[in-house]
């Protein structure tokens, strides 16, 4: 079990996995990186954005492996997404990947209303968690695809920030608002264990991504898998709405491990730095980047001496 002394959780971590925590750890209290995701169909171009606003390139490098056909989260990109990866990284990128996967009930590829915002019956959920039933078999079978995807990073010696099923404490995605250790705690373990134990991706660190507590959304315990499968600790605020108390609850149940903000719409200023200094990074979600966020400020967060761009 890690006991906050800058050791990965998988205790096969790869040294470039094993630096990536280590540099992390060392940016609590220091500057943190400034992030920007893309969508698979546009692989860089809000990262490149970003850049042309700035005159610096962001240093998160984010992307989704998607669960659409052909649009712009389509699943025939995933291929080209690995690619771009690699480009990213060797020019400098610390590169971030998640996955809005469709319901393990039905095939992908799918829609984000019908198949990743659809729901799972309770009896459904037992059935993801029992191996042998159709529901896991076919878990398995679309998780399998993934870690081939991420084992070409792994071959690599590429690191990578992996954020599953995130957002959980919400009930928006079908895997969200599953409290108590046989909900979605349970689904991350399961993960985790095939990814590291099965696939042995020790390239990964792993990031537990809840979203901002509200009166219909779950404090950020009730999700938690336990310190044993998370390396850093990420909550996404949209609107702009930094409340100390989420800051301080997602700090407190981190107990000293990285804490970090996964999705964001509007930028954190200054001021909000100065009493949340414990965020390693930020990571603007695609096209909130010029939506959400006038030239002004994004330039003002990127000159701040806190905030870490790509060399």
């Amino acid at each position: 079990m890690n006991t906050v002394q800058n050791l990965p959780v998988n205790p096969n971590a790869t040294p470039e996995a094993r630096a990536l925590l280590d540099q992390i750890y060392q940016m609590s209290w220091h500057p943190l990186w400034a992030g920007q995701h893309n969508t698979p169909a546009q692989m860089s171009e809000y990262s490149d954005q970003a850049a042309e606003i700035t005159g610096k390139y962001p240093m998160l490098w984010g992307q989704d492996f998607g669960f659409h056909a052909d649009d712009m989260d389509g699943i025939i990109f995933r291929q080209g997404v690995m690619d771009e990866a690699k480009r990213q990284h060797a020019a400098g990128s610390v590169i971030t990947l998640m996955w809005h996967t469709v319901r393990p009930t039905e095939e992908e590829p799918g829609t984000f209303k019908d198949n990743v915002c659809g729901k799972v019956t309770d009896a459904e959920w037992d059935d993801l968690l029992t191996p042998g039933t159709e529901i896991y078999e076919r878990w398995v079978r679309q998780t399998d695809v993934i870690a081939g995807f991420l084992t070409q990073l792994k071959e690599a010696q590429i690191p990578v920030l992996w954020r599953p099923y995130h957002e959980m404490n919400g009930d928006w995605f079908w895997w969200g608002k599953r409290g108590g250790p046989a909900g979605y705690a349970a689904l991350y373990k399961q993960m985790y264990e095939r990814f590291v134990h099965v696939h042995h991706l020790d390239n990964l660190l792993w990031v537990w991504n809840a979203n901002a507590p509200a009166p219909h959304i779950f404090a950020y315990p009730e999700c938690y898998p336990g310190h044993e499968r998370v390396d850093v600790l990420a909550t996404d605020v949209y609107r702009g709405e930094f409340t100390q108390s989420h800051y301080d609850d997602l700090v407190t149940l981190a107990e000293g491990r990285p804490v970090a903000l996964g999705e964001v719409g509007e930028l954190p200023t200054p001021a909000v730095l100065d009493k949340q200094p414990l965020w390693v990074w930020f990571m603007v979600w695609t096209k909130h980047l010029t939506n959400a966020n006038m030239p002004e400020a994004v330039r003002e967060i990127y000159s701040d001496p806190r905030v870490l761009t790509r060399p």
